[in-house]
């Protein structure tokens, strides 16, 4: 199980890029209504940066930065012990943001973190910051949080029949998990109320292969 303290199964920057876009493509296929969905991307977010997300609708999210110099990840779980509230006055648990380096600094003006991650472009490894954690299985949330980040279809599959409440077809999480070219027969057999032109200004946002 990934976590702040377990990263080697993380995918390297590129790969992390790559899984998001394919989880975002799936979300946009299964669910056309944008604030349903769980994972979204925006591969024009600003001047050479891309952003990937997750929101669960329940407070909890992470976001993945991309620029030129890697990846910036922050999360926050609203139930984690390491919350910023549950000190008064709020704050960020202490050495979560210690060490970000400046390249990744613009990820810092959301105040509320669990966790923080980065790694640079050709870096042998995501790094954090020196947190001496509480006690606990998941403190900060982060096995939530980073756990689907596995690049396993199997996980997305499970996750999105028992979310989305309809059998999903592994072999097409497969497909787009491989960034293949989308077909008007897999948008079909996702989501029968929805065509391949429907998707076209999402494919554009996400960066997906046409």
């Amino acid at each position: 199980m990934i976590s702040t303290r377990e990263l080697s199964a993380l995918p390297d920057v590129d790969a992390l890029r790559r899984l998001l876009q394919s989880m975002a493509m799936l979300d946009a296929i299964l669910s056309p209504e944008w604030d349903l969905r769980y994972y979204s991307f925006d591969s024009r977010w600003g001047e050479g940066e891309q952003m990937g997300s997750m929101r669960n609708g329940s407070g909890d999210h992470l976001f993945a930065l991309f620029n030129r110099a890697g990846c910036f990840l922050k999360g926050f779980a609203h139930e984690a012990e390491m919350s910023p509230y549950n000190a008064r006055p709020p704050r960020v648990w202490p050495g979560v943001l210690e060490g970000v380096p400046e390249e990744f600094s613009a990820g810092l003006t959301e105040p509320a973190f669990t966790m923080c991650l980065w790694r640079k472009s050709g870096g042998p490894v995501w790094r954090r910051g020196p947190v001496a954690y509480p006690a606990g299985a998941d403190p900060d949330g982060s096995a939530e949080l980073l756990s689907p980040l596995d690049d396993r279809p199997e996980s997305y599959e499970e996750w999105a029949e028992e979310y989305y409440e309809q059998p999903v077809d592994l072999r097409l999480v497969q497909h787009v998990y491989a960034h293949q070219p989308l077909t008007e027969a897999l948008v079909l057999a996702l989501n029968p109320d929805l065509s391949l032109d429907d998707l076209a200004d999402e494919i554009e946002e996400i960066g997906y292969p046409a």
